[in-house]
């Protein structure tokens, strides 16, 4: 059984910068995936990364801004969130990916419960 727990959400000024880490215990896990939920809204693919650290894919509303990278010693992946904008605001979660459409939500398993970001001066 493997069970993956987020970090590292938390209050940042516009602009400002944060560094999520999403640990998975249990087992080495493979292809991982960021996605995010904004208050009354749907949840949102953010970024996936390979399990062997590429290729890595984002989605339009965030390229640039964040990266997605692993370390697979740790078992972790992480996103580096820079130039945070208010409307990044949202629950971001991890999960496995088991195939498919790596932008579908319904492709991935083991999510974690979340961590809050909060953009806001």
């Amino acid at each position: 059984q493997v069970q993956l727990v987020e970090s590292g959400g938390g209050l940042v000024q516009p602009g400002g910068s944060l560094r999520l880490s999403c640990t998975a215990s249990g087992r080495a896990v493979r292809s991982v995936g960021w996605f995010r939920q904004a208050p009354g809204k749907e949840r949102e693919f953010v970024a996936h990364i390979h399990w062997s650290g590429s290729p890595a894919y984002y989605a339009n509303s965030v390229k640039g801004r964040f990266a997605i990278s692993r370390d697979n010693a740790e078992n972790s992946v992480s996103l580096q969130m820079n130039s945070l904008k208010p409307e990044d605001t949202a629950v971001y979660s991890c999960a496995i990916y088991s195939g498919g459409t790596f932008y579908d939500a319904r492709t991935y398993w083991g999510w974690g419960k979340g961590t809050l970001v909060t953009v806001s001066s």
